[in-house]
């Protein structure tokens, strides 16, 4: 934003809106990855009822909070601003 309260840049809102994208598609993988690797084992094997339940129900709680975890440290750091574009190099005129 330019200075306290003005409007945002076309590029700006362009950027804004490629980040939400980028993070709603990662923690989408994120979750389905975390998913697959509790729950799978009940689609691959046959398992007793409460195994099973057990194990579907606490893959969808972790995909839950890996997805919201994932957005949110995306859109914190990209929040932060820009980094550096050589981490670790200083100025030639310092």
């Amino acid at each position: 934003m330019n200075g306290y309260g003005g409007r945002r840049t076309k590029a700006e809102q362009d950027a804004a809106t490629v980040e939400f994208g980028y993070a709603l598609l990662s923690a989408g993988f994120a979750a389905a990855v975390v998913f697959g690797a509790v729950a799978g084992p009940v689609f691959l094997f046959e398992l007793p009822d409460l195994l099973s339940a057990l194990l579907l129900r606490s893959g969808l709680a972790l995909a839950a909070v890996v997805g919201v975890a994932r957005v949110v440290s995306v859109l914190v750091r990209f929040r932060r601003g820009p980094q550096p574009s050589q981490p670790g190099r200083t100025n030639p005129d310092s």
